[in-house]
């Protein structure tokens, strides 16, 4: 019989909704019937695309006696984080608090006013490998409540009392630079870099898209002495990942991460937020490593290219195709992940044997593909192989005695084939919450996709996710929601929902010269500043004014699997400045610098998307583009911009008047299309041809 969570439109709730668990929802009944019955409340956290969460629920909350056990004892509440990453938060950092690590599921026992006092991740149902079994947590925190209650409120008496210590990370004196901020976490990074494997530290490895992004700014500063070791780890991190198994090497995209240290075995759920921040990297060390950016080489050997595409454009061609091919709806949104397992079975639906590939094509393509793939007899994970970038086209076509030509033709020959079997298998579950902040790192991804690469469809998926939210996920008087599930939007928006949408906006304006994303994001970020600013100690709150108040007002200031709201915040801010010159954003990060210079000072790298921005908004150049957009000679300039140097850059373009007040001084002279180059509001001489562009913007910074 369907419990509470059948009337919910969260996906990974609704796989709760036939446990024997008498669950709850996030909401008030749960705690008033904790508060009526004096029972202690497990607050349980999860994702659709957890295995381990899955795991929990087949072992634990389908059987009908553990579940009859925990029904009797607690109040259980369903969460899912993604849908309330305010939850999340608080009772993550209280488990970290008790146990110096976290993950998920996350099991979470509160008092009745919902202060926790114990916590874990996956426990399995009875004790095994020294790890305490779930029917023995139950009965521990049932009898721990019940006969040691003063310890258990002492307890959690102390726990949020943490949790509310107001997140004023002040008291350090930072007397460096942006650049040096930036330089001295660049320095730290590379002393863990894994100089074999790519990335950072060993297994688990994530791809970290942060920590690379600093690379990619230390790469481009002239002064620093590490430039050349940031590009070289860079490129060499980038490449190991698309060779490895983390990346779907037949549909693209990439995995969660890796469970090893070599790239090879993923978990195998994939996330929209992953996809969408590796996106613009691969195309920043697309434009670092093409020879048209007019960089020095820096020695590193530069990754090949294939059938006419350098590896980095090809990755992030392919990773885009994939969000508009398997996590695009019918709408235009993109839906938030899918899941590791099929058929109960983690990894099946992406692993394959030898066999099955000498079955499924003609000799002479088998062999190339298993060679190309690395399909070996016996596999490289539990007897079957997850393919791997194992040889390139060249190394295949040598050892082979084939042209290289042919070599390419049958591998992507198989590619289709592979995909065409793999349709038939049961695929794994897609979770089609849409979320807000998600979307807006999609809409940003796919926007500069579309002007790197040059394929309209990415920036017109963008145009269309941009749409979808600001039609569908409005409150009536205007606000932003967070969740569209199941045909309707609910959860009010937390700061990196505005954050993440109106820097995707910016992006789209600067990919279109549209002024309507430039007028949406500004809206968009005075609305996030009304609704989120810590007037007192500086900085973003993650929950607005109007917003439901937990036991902790907490500000996101780490970055983690996704960037901090104040991180994405503070990335908007900075590029409407540059749009604007309206000191009003400018001020406010440096308000967020002072409130959070501790973090700076002493672990720069935990702030590594914040440590960039700063570093961006002082080192950037504005680039206006004034005349016809359909003339080819300011179509040439805007190609230019966007596949040479990654550099620090707003691209600001108009037609005829515009919105925008950087382009209210910037007239078309001469009857000719015009660039203007500005760095900290002095701009150059106006030009009038790419070639010229291309000069002004390699001379040095007017205050540099």
């Amino acid at each position: 019989m369907p419990n509470r969570l059948a009337g919910e439109t969260s996906p990974y709730l609704l796989q709760h909704a036939n446990n024997p668990v008498d669950w709850y929802p996030w909401g008030d009944e749960a705690w008033a019937r904790a508060r009526a019955e004096d029972k202690p409340v497990l607050v349980s956290v999860g994702y659709a695309a957890c295995h381990w969460c899955h795991v929990m629920e087949r072992e634990s909350f389908e059987d009908e006696q553990i579940a009859a056990l925990q029904n009797e004892l607690v109040v259980s509440i369903k969460v899912d984080r993604e849908e309330r990453p305010d939850v999340d938060e608080i009772y993550m950092d209280a488990q970290q608090m008790l146990h110096g690590h976290g993950g998920w599921p996350l099991n979470v026992f509160c008092t009745p006013d919902g202060r926790p006092f114990f916590g874990g991740t996956y426990f399995p149902p009875q004790r095994r490998t020294g790890m305490p079994g779930w029917t023995d947590v139950l009965r521990g925190v049932a009898r721990a409540f019940r006969e040691q209650r003063d310890q258990v409120e002492q307890q959690a008496t102390q726990l949020t009392q943490h949790l509310n210590l107001r997140v004023e990370l002040a008291g350090e004196e930072l007397s460096e630079s942006p650049a040096q901020v930036r330089s001295r976490a660049a320095t730290a990074l590379l002393q863990s870099a894994d100089r074999s494997h790519g990335g950072f530290g060993g297994a688990l490895k994530f791809p970290q898209p942060y920590y690379l992004q600093l690379l990619v700014q230390q790469a481009l500063d002239d002064s620093a002495g590490n430039r050349h070791d940031a590009r070289s780890h860079l490129v060499h991190s980038l490449r190991k990942m698309a060779e490895g198994g983390i990346y779907d090497q037949l549909a693209g995209g990439f995995h969660r991460y890796a469970v090893d240290q070599i790239w090879l075995v993923p978990h195998f759920e994939k996330m929209l937020y992953d996809n969408a921040l590796l996106i613009p990297l691969y195309l920043d060390a697309q434009r670092l490593t093409n020879p048209r950016s007019h960089l020095p080489p820096s020695g590193e050997e530069m990754p090949k290219a294939e059938g006419g595409r350098s590896l980095f454009a090809r990755i992030a061609q392919e990773t885009a195709d994939y969000l508009l091919n398997e996590l695009q709806t019918p709408d235009g949104a993109f839906y938030a992940s899918t899941d590791a397992d099929s058929e109960g079975v983690e990894g099946r639906y992406f692993v394959w044997t030898r066999d099955e590939l000498h079955e499924l094509l003609d000799p002479q393509d088998a062999e190339i593909a298993c060679r190309g793939w690395g399909v070996d007899v016996g596999g490289n994970w539990e007897g079957n192989s997850i393919l791997t970038a194992a040889q390139s086209a060249e190394d295949v076509a040598r050892w082979l005695d084939l042209s290289l030509a042919d070599v390419e033709v049958s591998l992507e020959r198989s590619r289709r084939r592979l995909l065409e079997h793999r349709a038939t298998r049961i695929p794994p579950a897609a979770d089609t919450k849409i979320i807000a902040a998600w979307n807006g790192m999609a809409i940003d991804a796919l926007a500069k996709a579309g002007a790197v690469l040059e394929e309209s469809r990415f920036t017109e998926a963008a145009e269309r996710a941009a749409r979808f939210i600001l039609d569908r996920m409005r409150t009536p008087d205007g606000g932003l929601l967070r969740i569209h599930s199941a045909g309707r939007a609910s959860v009010d928006a937390f700061v990196e929902d505005y954050a993440a949408l109106a820097d995707g906006m910016i992006s789209l304006y600067e990919t279109t010269g549209d002024d309507t994303w430039y007028l949406e994001a500004r809206s968009m970020i005075d609305a996030m500043i009304e609704r989120f600013w810590d007037h007192e100690g500086g900085g973003f709150f993650t929950v607005g004014r109007d917003g439901e108040q937990l036991i902790a007002q907490r500000k996101p200031v780490q970055d983690g699997a996704t960037p901090s709201g104040n991180s994405l915040a503070a990335r908007a801010l900075a590029r409407m400045y540059a749009l604007t010159a309206e000191g009003r954003y400018a001020d406010l990060i440096e308000a967020m610098r002072e409130s959070f210079s501790a973090y700076l000072s002493k672990a720069p790298t935990m702030l590594g998307l914040f440590v960039s921005v700063e570093d961006w908004l002082t080192d950037h150049r504005s680039v206006a583009l004034v005349g016809p957009a359909g003339d080819p000679r300011i179509a040439r300039m805007r190609r230019d911009l966007w596949t040479g140097a990654p550099r620090p850059m707003v691209l600001m373009q108009r037609e005829g008047e515009s919105v925008v007040p950087q382009l209210s001084d910037k007239p078309m002279q001469h009857g000719r299309p015009t660039a203007y180059v500005c760095q900290a509001f002095a701009c150059s001489a106006p030009v009038h041809t790419a070639a010229d562009l291309a000069r002004v913007l390699d001379e040095p910074l007017p205050n540099g």
